[in-house]
């Protein structure tokens, strides 16, 4: 098989000729340096010899609202704790912060290679693979899976929510031309491919198992094995001691502890009732405050992957007017929502994750010409001449509700947003939807506005763009359609030339703003805490891909 390319070009591309590395560590390999991961503050580091036993107590601000079903979800809320459960077919590597082609290690698979000049992706799977009720796993599995993900006519599986769909709709066919051989046949070039298969929202499932059976409990072949799971206490995993990576986990066991209330979730840390946080939870003002009370505590400042923005149903009034949706944007300051509302805790960009975290963003400088990245005096000035072209007026104030999930961080910006809306004749309320209506309530429009919090699974257009934006995707919220950029995205998608795919990356990005498509505010940045005895446990860029828990371990 041929190896990795290492080109600047295949890493922006995310294209790779992978001779699939296996998930294996050697005992004396060595956590990132410092030097290595510039998005890391602080770097856990690892000693020489890993140490097997003990369990680890982490957090979770929630009960998985889908269970153990990934793919029926679209929140870090089940992805994380469902996550030692499962393997993909590849993944990020769990030691290496940033993530790219070149991070890319096998799981399920043992090789893989791209042919036909990236028409068709074979994947060459491991034999030694059992699920956790003992049948082997085959290419059966792969073909169930991501078949019932795109929705083919023949699929054996069907899910209840599958907003990822569009992720696979340039998938043409799928076949298991034997027990340990698939292929995925595409429809045109799409390297991306590869990197949303890598995601921590592409786990395998079986296909002996129903798929509405993972949520209540799962059925994996992953490294932890669920023993128990309790509403609104815990949820309890145990080493699986078949995995197929031998040595492999090193921890007897894992308990995520389910922490509603977010101060009593930072007080938990702080006294050493949780050893590690979930990823996205704690907040620039939360980790100096944990810091300053335990000095010893490891806090690592990296990206979430994750986006404050606006979703605005353009089938309702009065969102269906593209003056008040455009008025909408420029009436909020992105810099006063960073600085007051996260403490410093973002950075500013737009469709793409910003650098120095994401390849694709915007440069500072391209931002500025953007509606609501300007100064804010000028900025509110254009939302209320906007306001007043649609019959708005101070007189005659435009009166919505706006909905945001029943979770501290969404509630944080949904407050801002409101006062924010207020100062251009908006008059906003506030409803806060549980997590387990939300995604259903947002997929079927039945809103006017809302603060949103967007997750993009790993830092690629396709993934996206396709799912956020795309024309009758499920994820789609606002309803938001425009033809011509629907080929832009095609284009990007298909372009295997770095600087022409990244030219139409940028105008994608600078007409979703200018279109007010799903208005972005602020990228969010996570001060990921653990405990020093916690080792081996590294953030990457996005807070979805790296849950395993498959090479962490606990001195002490």
């Amino acid at each position: 098989m041929p190896r990795p390319l290492r080109s600047a070009a295949a890493v922006l591309l995310a294209v790779a000729l992978v001779g699939g590395a296996l998930p294996v560590r050697p005992a004396e390999s060595q956590t990132p340096q410092a030097s290595q991961t510039p998005q890391a503050s602080q770097t856990p580091q690892a000693s020489q010899t890993p140490k097997s036993g003990g369990t680890l107590k982490v957090m979770l601000r929630e009960d998985t609202p889908q269970g153990f079903a990934v793919h029926e979800s679209s929140t870090i809320s089940t992805v994380w704790p469902s996550s030692p459960c499962f393997n993909n077919l590849v993944y990020f590597d769990p030691l290496k912060p940033k993530e790219s082609a070149d991070t890319i290690i096998g799981e399920l698979a043992e090789k893989w290679s791209w042919q036909d000049h990236y028409r068709n992706l074979v994947f060459f799977l491991r034999k030694d693979v059992k699920w956790h009720d003992g049948k082997p796993f085959t290419s059966k599995d792969v073909k169930f899976t991501f078949d019932m993900l795109r929705e083919a006519p023949d699929a054996a599986g069907k899910i209840r929510i599958n907003p990822r769909k569009d992720w696979y709709a340039n998938v043409d066919a799928i076949e298991a031309p034997d027990a340990y051989t698939v292929v995925f046949r595409l429809k045109r070039p799409q390297p991306s491919l590869i990197i949303m298969l890598a995601s921590g929202y592409s786990p395998v499932y079986a296909a002996h198992i129903p798929p509405a059976q993972y949520r209540t409990t799962c059925v994996g072949t992953g490294p932890y094995r669920v023993k128990e799971w309790r509403l609104g206490e815990y949820i309890d995993y145990v080493k699986n001691p078949d995995y197929f990576v031998k040595g492999r986990p090193y921890l007897d066991g894992l308990r995520y502890v389910i922490v509603k209330e977010r101060g009593t979730r930072t007080a938990a840390l702080q006294a050493g009732q949780l050893d590690v946080a979930m990823p996205g939870e704690t907040t620039k003002a939360a980790a100096e405050q944990i810091k300053a009370a335990v000095p010893k505590i490891v806090v690592m400042t990296t990206a979430t992957n994750v986006t404050d923005n606006i979703i605005m149903n353009v089938k309702k009034p009065p969102f269906d007017n593209p003056k008040v949706r455009l008025a909408v944007s420029y009436a909020i300051d992105r810099r006063a929502l960073i600085q007051g509302v996260h403490q410093g805790g973002a950075i500013l960009g737009a469709g793409m994750s910003p650098g120095p975290y994401g390849v694709w963003g915007l440069p500072e400088k391209e931002l500025l010409a953007l509606p609501g990245y300007g100064k804010a005096a000028a900025m509110k000035a254009h939302a209320k001449k906007l306001m007043a072209e649609a019959g708005v007026t101070p007189q005659n104030p435009l009166k919505v509700e706006i909905v945001t999930r029943a979770i501290a961080v969404y509630v944080d910006m949904a407050s801002f947003v409101i006062n924010e809306l207020k100062q251009v004749g908006i008059e906003a309320t506030l409803k806060q939807i549980e997590t387990a209506q939300w995604h259903a309530m947002a997929t079927r429009g039945d809103y006017q506005i809302g603060a949103n919090l967007t997750g993009v699974g790993p830092d690629d257009p396709d993934a996206n763009f396709y799912e956020n934006y795309g024309c009758g995707s499920p994820r789609n919220y606002s309803g938001y359609c425009n033809e011509e950029i629907q080929k832009l995205i095609d284009a990007q998608s298909a372009e295997l030339d770095v600087k022409k795919r990244l030219a139409l990356i940028a105008t994608i990005q600078k007409k979703l703003e200018d279109e007010a498509a799903r208005p972005v505010l602020s990228w969010r940045l996570d001060y990921f805490t653990v405990w020093p005895h916690v080792k081996n446990m590294i953030p990457h860029q996005s807070i979805f891909n790296f849950g395993r828990f498959q090479e962490v371990w606990r001195d002490g």
